[in-house]
């Protein structure tokens, strides 16, 4: 189905990938202890008050990991060039994420010194109402993301499409969910579609690279139709709500590990506070990574609910692993810290489960 030469390719691509990844997480980690046991010397350099300090800190940290990361990201950019993943030159890949990097960066300075403030005033009981800010703050960026992309992405105009989209929100008890196009395929073949936004800002973009052959339109109305089950589903808002889950725990142990540097409202335990972080956010990816395969195959069979179609979501499969160059079954370690859909082969297969069960 997949082929064995397109395997064979998909597997020599990937393996470079998953080396990368973890020269990177062992990088990051090595420089961010460096800083956790030297950073405190910057302070000496700072008349800022303990919260300015501490900002200095933070955001003296987060240059460091995007620095860190950089070369890792740069080689992964080479590797896909050389695999014709993508025709992005340097310049212009550098510079493709800055609004959402900009957003990300402001979430966590705002979430830094709204904990430094409480931890200051409420001392070690700080962390249950940080926790809370960390959850607040994450549902204001997931609100606000669609508004920032207006400018790269445009009202998707396709008839098809859009007629399909009104009896698939039918179907699955939706209002009207905007759907929005992104032009990548000047830099890319990859296809790609997603689900964002709460409320009023939920929308759905379809890269422009799926309104293209091999994709016909049965794989296109079957990506269709799983992002709007994440809509239906409140996959997102869900979401969140394992985020707040893992954040109350997360702030208690942040709080504990910090208590040595005089806890989170001195300055001095911002570089710590950073490291603990980065080891939370890799020991959590597994269970993360579970609820998150979980979303995607309840979306993949709502959408087969729908489309009644599953010889479209195996073709669609098959085009996805070709264009991006995917394993359909990759190792076991990559699935439960990388993988954040099931397998292509887990995919095809609940299309024959779907179609065994409900099939006309």
């Amino acid at each position: 189905m997949f082929g064995g030469d397109a395997i064979d390719e998909a597997r020599r691509y990937e393996r470079f990938l998953y080396v990368d990844w973890l020269l990177a997480e062992i990088t990051l980690l090595v420089v961010l202890w460096i800083y956790a046991r030297r950073g405190v010397a910057f302070m000496k350099e700072s008349a800022a008050g303990p919260i300015g300090t501490g900002m200095l800190l933070g955001m003296l940290g987060l240059a460091i990991v995007w620095l860190v990361r950089l070369p890792f990201r740069a080689a992964v950019h080479w590797w896909d060039r050389r695999y014709d993943v993508t025709d992005l030159d340097y310049v212009s890949w550098v510079f493709e994420d800055w609004g959402l990097l900009a957003g990300e960066f402001m979430s966590i300075c705002l979430a830094l010194v709204i904990v430094m403030g409480l931890a200051r005033w409420l001392g070690d009981h700080w962390w249950l109402p940080g926790a809370a800010v960390f959850v607040a703050i994450a549902t204001l960026f997931s609100f606000v993301v669609p508004y920032l992309d207006v400018g790269t992405t445009k009202p998707l105009d396709d008839l098809v499409l859009t007629g399909a989209a009104r009896e698939y929100e039918q179907e699955l008890g939706l209002g009207h969910i905007p759907l929005r196009l992104q032009e990548v395929s000047a830099d890319t073949d990859q296809a790609n579609a997603f689900a964002y936004g709460l409320g009023p800002s939920r929308r759905v973009v379809f890269w422009d690279t799926l309104l293209y052959e091999p994709y016909t339109p049965g794989d296109q109305k079957m990506v269709l139709a799983h992002e709007l089950a994440h809509h239906s589903s409140e996959h997102l808002p869900k979401g969140l709500g394992w985020f707040a889950i893992f954040a109350i725990p997360g702030a208690w142990i942040l709080m504990r590990s910090t208590r040595g540097r005089g806890g989170m409202g001195r300055a001095e335990a911002v570089p710590l506070a950073l490291l603990v972080v980065a080891i939370l956010q890799l020991a959590a990816a597994p269970a993360q990574n579970w609820i998150s395969r979980r979303m995607e195959a309840e979306a993949d069979w709502k959408a087969l609910q729908v489309t009644h179609d599953p010889a479209s979501l195996e073709t669609l499969m098959v085009n996805l692993s070709r264009a991006s160059l995917g394993d359909p079954d990759p190792p076991g370690w990559t699935q439960l810290f990388l993988g954040t859909h099931p397998t292509l082969a887990d995919r095809v297969a609940m299309a024959h489960a779907w179609n065994q069960r409900d099939g006309r």
